[in-house]
């Protein structure tokens, strides 16, 4: 498959693939499938003849830089127009939403967007004999279907999330953060945590807790633990488990031990944390991102195994203690590079299917970084693909969510509504939030990091700066927070 790219009428010499990658009719991503720009087209090579398409991202000029997909296409020897392709795709979504969601008639003034975006692209059919005219009429189409897709969305999140209040349908829990173990003892700290948040999380990592083979050192947690016991706000920790390289104890990776000697290992640490916080723990993230990282190389079965072993052990040792499973990267591209790794749905039915003890998925959703899976994505790419969890049998917690608030990695990782600073965050985070709880799987919410703190996963995605002055961020979830629970 290939593509020629436009640029206001005139085809691309060179153009930058950021997260780039092929999907097939199912939507996840083709495993050994190759992008590439070459002699001014993009080049798309599979291992199969099924139709596919293309995701990346992609400027629209007044809405930002966003991660989209093209339709599933088959192959023909002559280059598609990215462009038109595009949006295509974006109109695709618009119709399938709109019967998903069951909203047929709109307003008066996005009526009239839809259907100059419909107009638009018609017109770019009619020219598509001609690459660069057809470019710049699907362009101005692609920019009023954005525009109107996420007043759609927002609309669509209005009815339910109103609905869902009514019906008093937020637990105490449903605004979560995660904190930082050394701020803890900042009485000021505590306040502003406890003035937005009802559950505060407490980051655990195995490989800086087990420095030597089963001597543990608990004693910054017991601290934190401690402190947030006194507060009215519940008490989450984890995750317990995880097996990307810069969460295993360092004795772990330089044992070269075989899979039984792991999973007895992780076995007996999460059971001695599990067993130690018992008590004043509620919520454990008990195992993150086995469908995407995965050092070792365990085998489906493997996974299962280490997945099983970990929710037993916190469930011996805390028998209320609700039991998340998080998955990374909900859309999944990873697969199509990655060894040894799981679509997310795979991985969820995979979990259910085996007859796993355990109590709700997570999902992480981290935007804003040159990293696979953290591409800025559009609020109706994030609705739809909340909605294809709906269907699993186990209520959904967003365990991990975070945006910048500064423009540093802009350009590769993309920005919504204007380049990232402190007022884009606090925007962005007010629609995310009406979004994922809107929908009646999704039980909660945990933000990533009261503060900016250094090293972060993504740049100056803090709540609040280092010296604890709020940003809009900040009162834009407080605000949330008491418009849910009346203050």
């Amino acid at each position: 498959m290939r593509f020629k790219i436009f640029n206001n009428g005139k085809q691309v010499k060179d153009f930058a693939l950021h997260g780039a990658y092929m999907f097939g009719s199912d939507g996840m991503a083709i495993r050994k499938a190759q992008v590439s720009f070459v002699d001014g087209v993009l080049e798309c090579y599979k291992p199969s003849e099924e139709t596919a398409g293309v995701a990346l991202l992609w400027p629209v000029e007044g809405f930002g830089k966003v991660l989209l997909p093209t339709t599933c296409l088959p192959e023909r020897p002559e280059p598609y127009n990215l462009n038109l392709e595009l949006t295509r795709g974006r109109l695709m979504q618009i119709i399938n939403k709109r019967e998903d969601w069951s909203i047929f008639e709109d307003a008066e003034d996005t009526a009239v967007l839809y259907g100059e975006a419909q107009d638009l692209f018609i017109k770019a059919i009619q020219e598509i004999a001609d690459g660069p005219a057809a470019s710049q009429l699907a362009d101005q189409a692609l920019q009023k279907a954005m525009e109107f897709s996420e007043l759609l969305t927002a609309k669509h999140a209005k009815l339910l999330f109103a609905t869902r209040g009514k019906n008093h349908g937020f637990g105490r829990g449903c605004l979560g953060c995660w904190v930082d173990p050394k701020q803890v003892a900042n009485p000021a700290y505590l306040e502003s945590l406890a003035g937005a948040f009802g559950l505060a999380m407490v980051p655990f990592n195995w490989g800086q807790i087990e420095l030597e083979r089963s001597k543990y050192d608990f004693s910054k947690l017991d601290a934190c633990i401690s402190l947030l016991s006194k507060r009215k706000l519940a008490i989450g920790a984890g995750p317990l488990l995880c097996f990307s390289k810069e969460y295993l104890p360092k004795w772990l990776l330089e044992s070269h031990a075989d899979f039984e000697k792991i999973r007895e290992c992780a076995y007996e640490f999460v059971s001695a944390a599990a067993a130690r916080y018992g008590g004043m723990v509620r919520t454990w993230c008990v195992v993150s991102g086995l469908n995407a990282f995965n050092h070792f190389g365990f085998g489906f079965e493997q996974v299962l195994e280490i997945t099983r072993a970990a929710n037993r052990a916190v469930k011996a040792a805390s028998e209320r203690a609700l039991r998340i499973i998080e998955v990374s990267n909900p859309w999944g591209e990873y697969y199509g590079q990655t060894a040894d790794t799981i679509p997310p749905l795979v991985y969820m039915d995979m979990v259910i299917q085996s007859g796993i003890n355990f109590d709700a998925f997570g999902l992480a959703m981290r935007f804003g970084v040159d990293e696979s899976g953290m591409y800025v994505r559009d609020m109706m790419q994030i609705s739809a693909i909340l909605d294809s969890y709906a269907p699993i049998s186990r209520p959904i917690y967003i365990t991990n969510v975070e945006v910048p608030g500064c423009n540093s990695a802009a350009e590769v990782a993309g920005f919504w509504h204007g380049p990232w600073d402190k007022v884009k965050q606090a925007e962005w985070l007010d629609q995310f939030y009406k979004i994922a709880l809107s929908k009646a799987c999704i039980d909660g919410v945990m933000y990533s990091n009261l503060t900016d703190v250094g090293g972060g996963v993504v740049p100056d995605s803090g709540l609040m700066t280092a010296g604890l002055e709020p940003k809009e961020s900040y009162l834009a979830l407080k605000r949330f927070h008491d418009r849910i629970f009346g203050r």
